[in-house]
């Protein structure tokens, strides 16, 4: 007797179960089908039925369990079939056609600064980093920049105010001079950090982005990108630094190249020169990017002036080294073709996009 009033509150609650929602759906397959459910338990109970009610019991069981698979599978199915005709948003036109997912791809700068790094890398040049925001020290002076120099013009750096005259004062140490703050012409500051700081001999290439105040044009911007080189030891000569460039031109252009060392004058290097290449946009038959003289400057080079190195404690009777300084975007125009600087900074999708298989 006590058997079948379990079976009949069983059946009750199996009927009345609410089953509305996911979470009842789940509850209820645990707490009725579930191998350690009710029903189970019944089951399990049924060895204890005297021999004569025992088929009777566990037909009785068999069709309770049928009943709860039946309900349970009912309402399992009617709740997908409402979450299919459910849209996930209702004002979405599913008759559009689908919107491509296009990939990106690295910008001509950066695969022709990886290329550079990746040259002068395999001669022993490890990178190194600093500030874009610098000090008049590291910038000009410890440079060998003398006071009157044009460099130092509003017409051609960009000047920030000093760290004692921005919202927090606090920061700066009592008595720090206000030396004035400008974001960097050139990363020969890293030369200058790298040269103060680091154990000889040297050998450093320095990328990085750089700023001067001039008109924007086809060949100029008031914001572009250097790599720097600056090699230190016992014994270096300018041997050695024509030597690197003939060796970076010929990796980076192709053997054949023409190359040509134009005296001139930098008040960090003594002595000084220009590096010249042929165009390789017009072949040396002239165009706006050379000036129609056949020849392309792609950057400037010379010995580290002995006064360089005494400003950053480094000891130029037994030291001497070589420096260079190239800028990326005059690398790259060379390289693919370009006629204007400018299209490198105009996010032209038509333009970027013919680097993408590169």
């Amino acid at each position: 007797m006590q058997m079948q009033d379990s079976i009949a509150a069983l059946t009750a609650e199996i009927t009345t179960a609410d089953l509305s929602n996911a979470a009842h759906l789940d509850a209820f397959r645990i707490a009725y089908l579930g191998r350690k459910g009710r029903l189970a338990d019944l089951f399990d109970q049924l060895k204890a039925v005297p021999a004569e009610d025992k088929r009777a019991v566990g037909q009785q069981l068999n069709t309770l369990k049928q009943q709860a698979q039946a309900r349970f599978d009912e309402a399992q199915q009617a709740a997908e079939a409402a979450a299919d005709n459910t849209p996930a948003n209702p004002d979405f036109d599913y008759t559009l056609p689908v919107v491509p997912n296009a990939l990106g791809t690295r910008h001509p700068l950066s695969l022709v600064r990886e290329e550079m790094l990746r040259i002068f890398g395999r001669i022993g040049f490890a990178v190194a980093e600093g500030p874009e925001i610098e000090d008049d020290w590291h910038n000009f002076t410890a440079l060998n920049f003398p006071e009157n120099h044009p460099a130092r013009d509003m017409q051609d750096t960009f000047f920030v105010a000093p760290a004692s005259r921005t919202a927090n004062p606090d920061d700066v140490p009592t008595g720090a001079p206000e030396l004035p703050h400008l974001l960097r012409t050139h990363t020969s500051t890293v030369q200058v950090r790298v040269m103060e700081t680091e154990p000889l001999p040297i050998r450093r290439v320095m990328p990085g982005r750089v700023f001067r105040n001039e008109a924007i044009s086809a060949r100029a911007h008031m914001m572009f990108h250097q790599v720097e080189g600056i090699f230190i030891d016992e014994g270096v000569s300018f041997a050695d630094l024509k030597q690197t460039v003939y060796y970076f031109v010929q990796e980076l252009f192709g053997a054949g190249i023409n190359i040509r060392f134009r005296p001139s004058f930098f008040p960090f290097t003594e002595p000084s020169a220009e590096i010249d290449i042929t165009c390789l946009i017009c072949k040396g038959a002239g165009c706006n990017i050379c000036k129609y003289s056949g020849w392309v400057e792609i950057g400037g080079c010379g010995m580290v002036d002995p006064a360089v190195l005494e400003n950053a404690g480094i000891d130029a009777e037994k030291y001497s080294g070589y420096a260079w300084g190239m800028g990326i975007e005059r690398i790259a125009m060379l390289k693919y073709q370009i006629k204007d600087l400018r299209l490198f900074t105009e996010n032209d999708m038509r333009f970027l996009r013919q680097f993408e298989a590169l």
